[in-house]
C-alpha cells in the first residue's frame, strides 16, 4: 500500500479526552475508506497539521486531491508544503472521514476512554489496521462475494494469530 499513491485523501481531526484533558486525533482516509495515517497531538494548530501531513505523505506518498473541513490549520500547512492548489474544502465533501470515526468512537466507549496518550496512539494504530483488514466494501459487493472475502480475511487473521 505504501508504494501505491491514493489519489484522494479525506483529512479530519476528532476530539479525544485523556484523563479529562482534550487531545486531537488526526486521521487521513483514502477514497475507499481505508485509514492511511493517524496521529495524536495536544494542539490543533498549524504545526500539528504540518507534522501530520508530512508523516502521512512520507508513508503513503503525495495525494492528488486533499479534502478537508474548514479548519484553517490545514490551509496553513498545505501552503507550507506546497499542496494548496490540491486542497478542496466543502461542507459535505468530508463525510468519508467523518463516518470513519464511528467505529473508533464505538470502541472508545466500550473501553471507557483512555488514560494515556501513548495508549491512545497504540490503540488507534492497531484499530486502523484491523479495520482496514476487515473493510470489505459491503455496499459494493454481492452477498456471496462479500462472504467469500470475509472468510478469506478471517482465515488470514487466524493464521496470523496462530503463528
Amino acid at each position: 500500500m505504501r508504494q501505491h499513491t491514493q489519489w484522494q485523501w479525506h483529512l479530519d481531526e476528532v476530539f479525544v479526552k485523556i484523563n479529562g484533558v482534550q487531545h486531537y486525533l488526526w486521521r487521513a482516509v483514502d477514497y475507499e475508506g481505508e485509514v492511511l495515517e493517524r496521529y495524536v497531538t495536544k494542539t490543533r494548530d498549524r504545526q500539528a497539521a504540518l507534522t501530520f501531513l508530512k508523516k502521512a505523505m512520507k508513508r503513503s506518498g503525495a495525494p492528488r486531491m486533499s479534502i478537508t473541513d474548514r479548519l484553517r490549520s490545514y490551509g496553513a500547512a498545505m501552503t507550507e508544503i506546497g499542496n494548496q492548489d490540491r486542497q478542496e474544502v466543502g461542507r459535505y465533501l468530508n463525510n468519508r472521514a467523518e463516518s470513519s470515526h464511528l467505529p473508533f468512537r464505538r470502541r472508545e466507549r466500550a473501553m471507557s476512554r483512555f488514560r494515556r496518550m501513548s495508549n491512545l496512539q497504540k490503540f488507534v494504530s492497531t484499530h486502523a489496521s484491523l479495520q482496514n483488514h476487515f473493510n470489505l466494501d459491503r455496499h459494493i459487493n454481492h452477498r456471496s462475494t462479500f462472504k467469500s472475502m470475509r472468510n478469506a480475511a478471517l482465515s488470514e487473521w487466524r493464521q496470523l494469530l496462530a503463528g
